[in-house]
């Protein structure tokens, strides 16, 4: 449980869960269950708790606020209720681009082209990473089955297999992505064997994703194993260059006198120089 209290941050055990092996093992199994049952696209995290659905309000509201954009589109000056940051547009912005780290199924950017109540969708590039060669597969082979008519939409929606923590990204890079999510993935890495290492695994995350945000871009961190104020600890120092801007909401219950929330969902904000 995610409690509602904010201890600070602790290092977790290690654990499986924290390894290449499984998380080949997870997805090799999920493609070859997808190549014999194509309705089959695996398994979604969270999806018990709506994850995607409420990082989906997050973002759009951030549209509302003229900090992100679905499609080229212009606007004036205009911030978050919590002042977080002023974005001043006066020209037509470009689409905002999507970076998906450890993508699995790639369904969270899936989910962003779908049509909402309204027929809008975030039509801007968005790239999904994993480590695990075989999620790629699974992603790729999913949005073929999904897109693969649609060439322009292919090809601005794509998967490659990058280790954040060991690889430099790729030319997909580009200037740098408005938003970057992150649905499990800090988790994982939290449950990294870190015996010996000179710096703690979520440390180097931090060093590591911090530079594939532009300046103004946006975090978004999903986890069930921190808390928000343990989140901000490890990744959003007074002194450093990544800010809080939000959260998500979640049902919350009680359990032993504490109240708590079985997965958080924190907004982050790279500051501008």
């Amino acid at each position: 449980m995610a409690s509602a209290a904010e201890p600070q941050r602790r290092p977790l055990d290690p654990s499986e869960l924290g390894t290449k092996e499984y998380w080949d093992a997870v997805y090799d199994r999920e493609l070859r269950n997808h190549e014999n049952d194509a309705d089959d696209e695996g398994n979604v995290w969270f999806s018990e708790s709506n994850a995607e659905d409420a990082v989906v309000r997050q973002l759009n509201k951030l549209e509302e606020a003229g900090l992100l954009h679905r499609d080229g589109a212009s606007g004036g000056d205009s911030q978050l209720n919590n002042g977080t940051e002023t974005a001043t547009h006066c020209a037509r912005s470009q689409p905002s681009r999507f970076l998906d780290l450890g993508t699995g199924n790639g369904h969270m950017l899936f989910q962003l082209r779908e049509e909402d109540d309204d027929g809008n969708v975030w039509s801007g590039e968005m790239i999904g990473v994993d480590y695990s060669d075989a999620s790629v597969q699974l992603a790729r082979g999913i949005a073929t089955q999904k897109y693969g008519n649609d060439i322009e939409l292919s090809a601005s929606l794509r998967f490659y297999c990058w280790d954040l923590l060991a690889s430099p990204p790729g030319d997909w890079l580009g200037v740098g992505f408005d938003v970057v999510l992150d649905k499990g993935t800090f988790d994982a890495i939290s449950l990294m064997d870190h015996e010996g290492a000179s710096r703690h695994p979520c440390e180097t995350y931090l060093h590591k994703v911090t530079p594939l945000l532009k300046p103004g871009g946006f975090l978004f961190i999903t986890s069930c194993n921190w808390t928000k104020g343990e989140l901000l600890d490890w990744l959003a120092p007074e002194d450093g260059e990544l800010a809080f801007c939000d959260e998500a909401k979640y049902p919350t219950f009680t359990f032993g006198g504490r109240t708590g929330q079985s997965i958080v969902t924190v907004v982050l904000q790279r500051r501008r120089k």
